[in-house]
């Protein structure tokens, strides 16, 4: 009697929820806000599995540049940072160009716009 009851009053709100009318302020062009929503989740079913591997494999290999040059941690992090930076999700954003999507973590750049190159120190 409980469980059907339980059944019963779930079923009833779950009908007025649904059958309740859309708020006013709600866009009306809700097909493009669908496609938008499509579209992210297509993009996001290949780029979440690439960019999970490319910050793994950078994980390792800055690691093992760590330990091969003599636990030299700014030559790994001239790995770890690139590779494991950068976003891990597409959002919507990123589908209408308002927002950059960065697969890698952005290079630093100086005042002027131009890329900061600084040399890497001596390995010891």
């Amino acid at each position: 009697m409980g469980k059907t009851l339980s059944v019963l009053l779930c079923g009833s709100v779950l009908g007025l929820v649904l059958s309740a009318p859309p708020p006013a302020s709600a866009n009306p062009d809700y097909l493009e806000d669908a496609g938008l929503g499509t579209a992210t989740v297509a993009a996001n079913v290949f780029y979440i599995p690439a960019k999970l591997t490319y910050a793994t494999l950078g994980g390792i290999t800055g690691g093992l540049a760590y330990v091969l040059t003599g636990t030299n941690r700014e030559i790994a992090e001239r790995v770890w940072k690139p590779s494991m930076g950068g976003d891990y999700i597409v959002k919507r954003r990123h589908i209408q160009g308002e927002e950059t999507l960065y697969f890698s973590a952005p290079l630093p750049r100086t005042d002027n716009g131009a890329l900061n190159a600084e040399p890497l120190p001596p390995a010891y």
